[in-house]
């Protein structure tokens, strides 16, 4: 079958390790289900995974990808969580068991016209959501949703603050702290970025700058460039959910601030195979579908590829098996 995969390890030139082409079909033990691929998306976990990072040599060739929508062996309409550990080890949350994995680090992932997961890694797709849009869900939107959720714990009315907007996790939050009655602000450089979030109903500003309040919630998937905003940005008792660090991971953090407001400094990785259900109930109750930059057939991985590199998107890249 055709798939995208990491041929070798490259921490310098990622790109350059990525191969398209013929891999073996799904191997499917016990308990597992196949799914035919009709749309996947593309994650900087995949660019990541070509540098080595939580993809081990031994592992390779990898086939990337942890998202994805299609049909199971029944034809019915699914989406794939791309999650693998045990909810027993997590106290009923299968993100905290220490040994989970994603899709692509030891399970071959979702770039290929078929995946194999377990069974209960399916969660049924109404058929209100097309595929281009239920693949962009479970890592991007999940990660934003469990942000602003369980993680963030966001009221009713509050405020949101997202950095960086015009990634994947930042415009999903976008649309979705909106969809749960927030008020949203949201930093770009670049102003055609500002452009887009403004479109989608987002108070845009620049990096650094003064917000007329201070927020519940503050999304961080920047890191050292935004984070001491982040802290100015928060109001006392508020939360600064942090889920990525694109432009470093080591910033200053002034420890007074978090002692004197008492702020929260939260962790959040991806959601549950729940969340995911629930957030595709959010999706079909508010109309909400995913903003998509743009679609590749899978034989053109390596432009989708370039293109998430280049840091010049605004939504999703999704490919088509």
């Amino acid at each position: 079958m055709l798939a995208a995969y990491a041929e070798r390890i490259d921490p310098d030139d990622p790109l350059s390790a990525l191969a398209v082409g013929e891999q073996p079909e799904p191997e499917v033990p016990d308990g597992w289900a196949v799914v035919d691929v009709a749309a996947a998306s593309v994650n900087h976990h995949d660019l990541w995974s070509l540098r080595g990072v939580g993809l081990s040599a031994d592992a390779l060739p990898m086939i990337l990808g942890c998202d994805a929508a299609g049909t199971d062996a029944d034809g019915r309409r699914v989406v794939v969580h791309a999650v693998l550990g045990d909810p027993a080890v997590g106290d009923g949350d299968e993100t905290l068991d220490p040994r989970r994995s994603l899709l692509s680090e030891r399970y071959p992932g979702t770039l290929a016209q078929r995946v194999a997961v377990p069974a209960r890694n399916l969660v049924p797709l109404p058929d209100g959501i097309d595929f281009d849009a239920a693949a962009c869900l479970p890592t991007a939107w999940l990660t934003a949703y469990r942000m602003l959720t369980s993680r963030g714990r966001l009221p009713d009315g509050g405020a949101v603050l997202v950095q960086g907007a015009g990634g994947g996790v930042a415009s999903a939050a976008v649309v979705l702290a909106q969809a749960l009655g927030a008020r949203v602000y949201a930093t770009s450089r670049d102003a055609a970025k500002r452009d887009r979030v403004a479109e989608l109903g987002a108070t845009a500003v620049e990096p650094g700058a003064k917000l007329p309040e201070r927020v519940d919630v503050v999304i961080e998937t920047v890191g050292e460039a935004t984070f001491e905003h982040s802290l100015k940005c928060a109001k006392p008792g508020g939360r600064i959910v942090v889920a990525g660090a694109t432009s470093g991971h080591l910033p200053a953090v002034d420890l007074r601030r978090v002692f004197f407001l008492q702020l929260e400094i939260v962790g959040a990785t991806m959601g549950t195979r729940d969340e995911l259900a629930a957030l595709v109930d959010l999706c079909v109750a508010k109309n909400l579908r995913p903003v998509v930059d743009s679609t590749y057939p899978l034989a053109d991985a390596a432009t989708a590829f370039a293109r998430l590199a280049e840091g010049t998107t605004f939504g999703k890249l999704v490919l088509h098996p």
